[in-house]
């Protein structure tokens, strides 16, 4: 090979072993780095994935989530396109190379400002990236490890659960346990991007613990809480601390991760930050009604299954998305959408079989597609999957409820707005519990929880279509006609599918109710049909 090559805006010094940028040295481990020189040594052709690994670890056996890894890393300076995945084989060099010598290194200020920050001398995961330190005990009593110990542990397990975060082992976190260091010393150390720390005071009976996650690349507090409980059970308390902390911080580093990706070049983007930009759009879509946003969200979850095949995330998106485009009434046509997002979610469940978003969507996917006892059963997986997860817990209760345990499904969702209560999903958590409490025939409190969603999401239609029914409920005619009204206007072929009785829940008594409000707040029918409804409860 040359002694230093170009690459694009980058110089390549083979013997010095550096990449520079603008003539500044970037950042990249030893392993990304001897990766870097196998891609373009042999860019003339595809590299399987078991050659690549006997150049870049010779002699060593490693699992194939060490090569991923180096190849995000990659991808993350070079931009997105920097590396070819060709499925079943392996990876092709793609950015055009030539000898330094005879094609020199311009300069370019503004690749210069978006090059990786210098503290963090590991390459990051793709994914968000986590260390828990282990908890200081301020109890004065060593005895009360343990149960520092015990919650600083269940943390670490509960994270995992989100498949969409990467979690250091706790060996290595609790590698850091008496020592005094600093949390960017931790993360360039472990390779992470945030680290939560916390300490626990244990006094007679009761605990108080207090913590915080800290965003070590730009030093900033993403998030606090201090949590003060009665020891009555100490295993329950652990457990409802171990839940209230994993719940806060979860959604707290998937918006500190859309804030940060958001800002980011598409080009520059690697599969996983596709599909985390097309989820938080997808999500945006949902709430706002803006079939142009879903679009785009589609396409850019599109090109992250086109960059990775096996990104999960991406093809939970895509599940997720063609989902939306149904109870919206904007599909094209509803069977190809079903069984376009089915295939999505049954991908990224082969892929792995306990992402909890994937079977959350399937789920809801085979509800509407009125396959309800199966639908039911991927909502319930979802959540034992990962309890800590409020969205999933909030339409469990929902659709609990609309199969006949209002009870249940009532507890699930207000359980949800507890879990996580200052979630971005508030909106859709709210919808959820306006269904749940009309399923109930708790017609006052589901106008009230309707009201609520629609203040948080002014052109998000279910809930007008709930507020409508619940007011005729209660005999707010007038009201509901207003409602129902909005719900028209907002998305005219969804209401009509629910004035023609055609609703994704399973009791029938519940359907014949919701359709025979709906078409009287539509005008349609007179208050004797809605007696007959009343009449079935």
């Amino acid at each position: 090979m040359a002694k230093s090559w170009r690459i694009g805006e980058f110089e390549l010094r083979v013997e010095e072993r550096r990449l520079l940028l603008g003539g500044e040295t970037q950042v990249l481990g030893a392993r990304a780095f001897d990766l870097l020189l196998a891609l373009v040594e042999h860019r003339d052709r595809v590299v399987d994935k078991d050659e690549l690994m006997s150049l870049v670890w010779p002699g060593v056996v490693v699992e194939e989530n060490n090569l991923t890894v180096q190849v995000s890393a990659l991808r993350k300076l070079l931009g997105a396109n920097a590396l070819t995945t060709v499925r079943g084989r392996g990876y092709r060099f793609t950015l055009a190379v030539a000898d330094a010598a005879s094609a020199p290194m311009p300069e370019s200020p503004d690749s210069r400002a978006a090059a990786r920050p210098a503290e963090l001398d590991l390459m990051l995961p793709d994914k968000p990236s986590i260390a828990v330190l282990r908890f200081a005990n301020l109890s004065g009593d060593a005895e009360q490890a343990y149960f520092t110990d015990g919650i600083t542990e269940d943390v670490i397990t509960e994270l995992s659960r989100f498949r969409s975060i990467f979690v250091t082992a706790r060996n290595s976190s609790f590698s850091y346990q008496d020592k005094d260091v600093d949390v960017r010393d931790v993360a360039r150390e472990l390779g992470v991007r945030y680290v939560l720390e916390g300490s626990i005071r244990r006094s007679a009976d009761r605990v108080r613990v207090a913590a915080q996650l800290i965003d070590a690349m730009t030093g900033a507090r993403v998030w606090a809480e201090k949590y003060d409980r009665v020891l009555d059970d100490i295993f329950e308390v652990q457990e409802e601390l171990t839940q209230a902390i994993v719940a806060a911080i979860a959604p707290q580093i998937e918006a500190s991760e859309f804030q940060k990706i958001g800002g980011m070049p598409l080009r520059n983007l690697t599969a996983y930050e596709l599909a985390m930009r097309a989820r938080d759009m997808a999500r945006r879509a949902d709430r706002d009604a803006e079939p142009h946003a879903r679009q785009e969200a589609l396409r850019l979850a599109q090109a992250a299954v086109a960059l990775d095949s096996r990104c999960g995330t991406a093809l939970a998106t895509i599940a997720f998305i063609h989902w939306q485009q149904l109870w919206a009434g904007t599909a094209a046509c509803a069977e190809e959408t079903v069984e376009k997002g089915l295939a999505a979610a049954h991908g990224a469940i082969s892929i792995d079989a306990a992402d909890h978003t994937a079977h959350l969507w399937r789920g809801m996917l085979l509800m509407y597609s009125r396959r309800l006892a199966a639908g039911l059963a991927d909502l319930r997986r979802a959540h034992e999957l990962n309890p800590n997860d409020a969205l999933t817990l909030s339409l469990l209760g929902q659709y609990e409820a609309g199969a006949g345990d209002a009870r249940t499904g009532v507890l699930h969702v207000t359980g949800a707005l507890r879990l996580s209560p200052r979630d971005g999903l508030r909106w859709s958590f709210l919808n959820s519990l306006a269904w749940a409490q009309f399923f109930a025939g708790a017609y006052v409190d589901a106008a009230e929880s309707a009201t609520r969603a629609i203040n948080d999401a002014p052109r998000f239609h279910p809930p007008y279509v709930c507020l409508a029914i619940s007011h005729i409920g209660h005999g707010e005619v007038a009201q509901a006609k207003a409602a129902y009204q909005v719900a028209s206007e907002l998305a005219p072929r969804a209401v009509a599918a629910w004035l023609s009785g055609t609703w994704n829940f399973a009791s029938p008594e519940l359907v014949e109710r919701a359709t025979a409000f709906l078409r009287r707040a539509a005008g349609l029918d007179g208050p004797a049909a809605v007696d007959a409804a009343h009449r079935t409860r």
